[in-house]
Formats: structure tokens, sequence, C-alpha cells
């Protein structure tokens, strides 16, 4: 572990490989587990601001569980997560054939939006706990990721390199030039 700015990092964002492989895990991540994708406060209101527009792209199945629930929901460990229908499937997720993928995203692909999707999904498989002094940036590792560890390995991306976009959204780009030094400065 190492600081870096008001972060704490796990060393294994820089010394894992990951590269997402979809044709292999088919979007696992957004119907596999037992609870939606972690959100901000923040990204609760944008979800609430933007579901009229993300709507004509998500499933009845989707549509339905997010007009009983809501656009998003309080986890049983009380925090903010993207609603699930029947406790399965992300109520964002469609389908491209066999591989999930987000709708909210697809919106964004149409110009229909200009939120991509929750940061939690855009870095996995990093994974960002928020404390009051500071915020614990750590590597998750699950199963139905062994293909994404596989073909980074293989392209040997490693997974801060593979998240950079989603490491500058959340914490901005000098952040992110910091965590390139330190990772250069652990190669020597």
């Amino acid at each position: 572990m190492f600081q870096l700015q008001k972060t704490i990092v796990s060393e294994e964002i820089l010394e894992k490989d990951f590269v997402c492989n979809l044709s292999a895990c088919k979007g696992a991540c957004c119907v596999d587990g037992d609870a939606g994708a972690p959100l901000t406060q923040e990204e609760t209101q944008i979800l609430a601001a933007i579901y009229p527009k993300v709507k004509p792209f998500l499933r009845k199945e989707g549509i339905a569980a997010i007009e009983a629930q809501g656009t998003h929901v309080i986890g049983t460990d009380g925090e903010l997560e993207t609603t699930l229908i029947d406790g399965k499937d992300c109520a964002y997720v469609i389908f491209d054939n066999k591989t999930a993928l987000c709708g909210i995203e697809q919106a964004y692909n149409q110009g229909e939006v200009s939120w991509k999707k929750p940061v939690s999904c855009h870095l996995y498989p990093v994974r960002v706990k928020e404390y009051s002094d500071f915020s614990a940036v750590n590597y998750h590792k699950w199963h139905i990721c062994s293909d994404a560890c596989a073909l980074g390995a293989e392209l040997q991306v490693p997974v801060y390199k593979f998240v950079k976009e989603a490491l500058v959204r959340k914490f901005g780009i000098e952040w992110y030039e910091e965590l390139e030094k330190v990772a250069e400065d652990l190669k020597k």
C-alpha cells in the first residue's frame, strides 16, 4: 500500500494484469453477484435525471424493476447501489446476443446522455472505499474475471492502465500521472 494525495492505493493495481474479455465472460459482472453496482449520492441524482433518456435502451424486465423499486436502491449493507431484477441482473443491463452490456453506456454511445455509467462499473476491477479522511483504492479479484486476468497477462496490461480513463474520471489527471510515476519507480 502507498499513499497518493488523499488515497491509499494497493500495489496490486500496479502489479496485476487485466483486460476485460467480453467474448469469454459475456459480461458476467453485470448479472452475477448479490448486489447492484455501488453508487455515490451524486450518481443517484444523475440516474434519476437521465432515466427517461436511458429507458428506451433497457429491457422490459429492467424497466419494471426500476419503476417498482426506483432508479437506485439501498442495499442490505446500507450502501447505495443500482437496482436489480429479481435480486440478480442489474436493471440497466441489456444483451447483445448472450453478452451483457450496459444500457446507460449504450445511451451514452448514442449521444442521448452525457454520463457514461456509474464510476464503480467503469473502474472495475478497481474498487474504491470512501473513508472520512481518505479513499482506499484496491484491486478486486473475482473468479468470473479469470479470463480478463489471462488476457491482461498475455497483453502485459496492468490494471491501472486498463482503467486509466476511469481513474482519471474519479481522481483527476494529476493523480493518475503521480500513479504512473509510482509504477515506474517500482519497476526499477
